[in-house]
């Protein structure tokens, strides 16, 4: 009996994908050539497939892929068929393009391996078969010749594959969630010396990271994704959303969008079955990111200390009080008062001025009094944002005369990104405060609709409470404040 074949998937892109972030500048496409070509081949795509077909080589006016700058980031979870994807779309790429090189890595052996494996069978199809003209596959030196003088080569980071490289024109480092900045220095720079005629390409895909995975590199992608800090990048992410029942089907095909056509119900139960953990299952099978993650928006921020700093100008500050914890209402609760600025060789400068217990050990609380006090020293109007717990201090404050600007989410959401990109170019410098510094380090990017800001890291059931953010988010709305060119300003002293 024929098997029947199964109908490719009318789903769009923007109907599978959680988050879809696409370069500026979009004018074509060199879809068209591929598919035509793929098609040739006997390769079929769904529509959301065929949509990110799109955008990964989309190209510019001048007729540059958007992305060659920024790369393709892929969060996408297993048995979706991202490597079927982007392996189609290289090796057409190779038989289109004459000469084009190619390095393929994962972080392990296995995964190459099994990659090259699973190109080697498509290599010996009637159709596919002219275009290659061998194929080695000696341990280390696994690669695909194709006629016309491309080359597809695959290998494992462990290993010390992707180093000694030049002319590279496409490179695609499986296994993301476990890729080091040593690594990635040590190949992309093979990149550039690239001769295809639109540009090279970059892909990075994986799964979230593990806690112990070195995914610093994967989540800093993923932070300036989201925070809309990435003009000439690609960032896709499907996911189920962040409390689902891990046995929710409905949750399966959200982030899955394979389920249950391509990828059928014995394939996931499989892997339910065999990954060591629920937290495995969120990560890999359903895409769900441990937003602890997240550091990686703020890689950097250590080397960026400098205790004798000072701001000269363009004094802003803020006030940001910690939420009630719903486990335990009767928990102390922190507060911080943060201050940004400029130094007077032009950098940005954050700092908190104050970071207490709300409620002092004899029942008195500091927060009026101090910021009254600030007020009248300084006559500087404090930022707070109305919807957050320090919201409460709005009317209070402007009854003893405090001049209160409010922070709407949005202006929230950009003071997020300026602290982000400050950081990532080193046009920001901090004076080394201990709890700023933890709060750096366990804060996570959280999207709320359009806005995407720090939030404390959820505590999952029988785990300690979160650590609070207080300082960091002082120092992130007081930073709002601060022109992005600096202007001439009158000096006030931080106390």
């Amino acid at each position: 009996m024929a098997r029947s074949k199964i109908q490719p998937s009318t789903r769009r892109l923007s109907e599978v994908a959680r988050h879809v972030v696409i370069p500026q500048g979009i004018v074509t496409t060199g879809w068209p050539a591929v598919e035509s070509k793929c098609r040739e081949f006997g390769v079929e795509f769904d529509e959301w497939q065929r949509g990110l077909g799109r955008v990964i080589l989309g190209k510019r006016s001048d007729g540059v892929y958007a992305s060659t700058i920024g790369g393709v980031t892929l969060s996408i979870p297993r048995q979706v068929a991202k490597t079927f994807l982007v392996a189609r779309i290289v090796f057409a790429l190779c038989a289109l393009f004459p000469g084009t090189k190619v390095l393929w890595t994962a972080h392990r052996t296995r995964t190459a391996t099994n990659t090259f494996k699973s190109l080697q069978g498509f290599c010996r199809l009637r159709k596919v078969a002219p275009y290659v003209a061998s194929i080695r596959v000696a341990n280390g030196e696994q690669e695909i010749l194709f006629t016309n003088g491309s080359v597809m080569m695959f290998g494992a980071r462990e290993a010390g594959f992707g180093r000694g490289f030049d002319e590279v024109d496409v490179e695609v480092f499986d296994e993301a969630q476990i890729l080091t900045e040593k690594a990635l220095e040590d190949m992309v720079a093979a990149t550039n010396q690239s001769r295809h005629p639109h540009g090279a390409l970059l892909f990075y895909m994986g799964t979230p990271p593990r806690p112990v995975d070195p995914g610093e590199v994967f989540a800093a992608r993923r932070a300036e994704a989201l925070s809309g800090g990435s003009v000439d990048a690609i960032y896709v992410e499907c996911s189920a959303d962040r409390d689902a029942d891990p046995d929710d089907h409905a949750q399966w095909a959200k982030a899955n969008a394979s389920f249950p056509a391509r990828t059928p119900l014995r394939s996931m139960l499989r892997l339910r079955k065999n990954l060591p953990s629920v937290d495995s299952w969120r990560r890999e099978a359903l895409g769900i990111w441990d937003e602890a993650a997240n550091v990686g928006a703020l890689r950097g921020w250590d080397a960026l200390a400098d205790p004798a700093s000072r701001i000269a100008s363009h004094h802003q500050w803020s006030l940001a009080v910690e939420p009630l914890d719903p486990e335990d209402p009767a928990k102390s609760r922190w507060a911080s008062v943060g201050v940004a600025g400029r130094t007077e060789g032009g950098r940005l400068h954050v700092e908190w001025m104050k970071h207490d217990e709300i409620v002092k050990d004899d029942g008195s609380e500091w927060i009026e009094a101090y910021i009254v006090g600030a007020w009248q020293a300084k006559r500087i109007p404090i930022r707070i944002r109305p919807n957050a717990p320090e919201g409460a201090f709005i009317a209070p404050l402007r009854e003893k005369g405090v001049e209160v600007d409010e922070v709407s989410g949005p202006d929230t959401a950009r003071a997020t990104e300026q602290l982000i990109n400050a950081v990532r170019t080193k046009a920001l410098v901090h004076i080394g405060q201990r709890s700023l510094d933890v709060a750096v380090h366990a804060a996570v990017l959280r999207a709320v609709g359009d806005a995407t800001t720090w939030a404390q890291r959820p505590r999952r059931s029988g785990q300690s409470p979160s650590i609070e953010i207080t300082p960091l988010m002082a120092v992130t709305v007081a930073l709002g404040g601060v022109p992005v060119a600096a202007e001439p300003e009158m000096f006030f002293a931080v106390t």
